[in-house]
């Protein structure tokens, strides 16, 4: 590992990855000692945005999950981004250039559906269909877009804040005699 001569910085990592500016002009940046970048796309814009991210060299798609804010209406959105129901937040990194994006799309409760960007991204394959299984967030040309973690004959999505709680009656095999 080669170290900065005395008397001068290190080099700092790219504000911006290379050719993402054109996309991302409403981005606020966080500290960049953070390198982190933070991007509400609408639905339409959402695959777009997320193959420009893998152009200018985001190679990971490490997280994607699905938000149910049914109890949280009112919470604090950049301007212009209407809160919805439903929220995915993808999380993309650039090990080569040491950052991170996070991507928050809003998807509303009377259409929960938002394109699959497993075209970009195979491994993100499994956290589409977990966020489908939980959530009940369908994404739109998904490969197998199925149950991954609960019966196939399951109604309903657990993860949703109106699920019904309920009990499943615990089964005990006959109690043995007196030991």
């Amino acid at each position: 590992m080669s170290e900065a001569a005395p008397g001068t910085a290190p080099a700092a990592a790219p504000a911006v990855a290379p050719g993402v500016e054109s996309v991302l002009p409403q981005v606020p940046r966080l500290p960049d000692r953070l390198v982190d970048q933070l991007a509400f796309p609408s639905r339409d814009t959402y695959t777009p945005m997320v193959a420009a991210f893998r152009d200018a060299g985001f190679e990971m798609c490490s997280d994607l999950c699905a938000v149910d804010y049914l109890t949280h209406p009112g919470r604090h959105l950049p301007d212009g981004v209407t809160p919805e129901r439903f929220e995915v937040v993808v999380n993309l990194l650039s090990l080569s250039l040491r950052q991170r994006v996070r991507i928050r799309v809003q998807v509303p409760e009377s259409d929960p559906v938002i394109d699959s960007i497993t075209d970009f991204y195979p491994g993100a394959d499994a956290m589409e269909r977990e966020a489908f299984d939980l959530v009940g967030v369908l994404f739109r040309g998904h490969p197998d877009m199925t149950r991954i973690l609960m019966p196939e004959d399951w109604e309903g999505h657990p993860l949703r804040k109106d699920y019904g709680v309920g009990r499943v009656p615990v089964q005990f095999k006959e109690a043995p005699g007196p030991r």
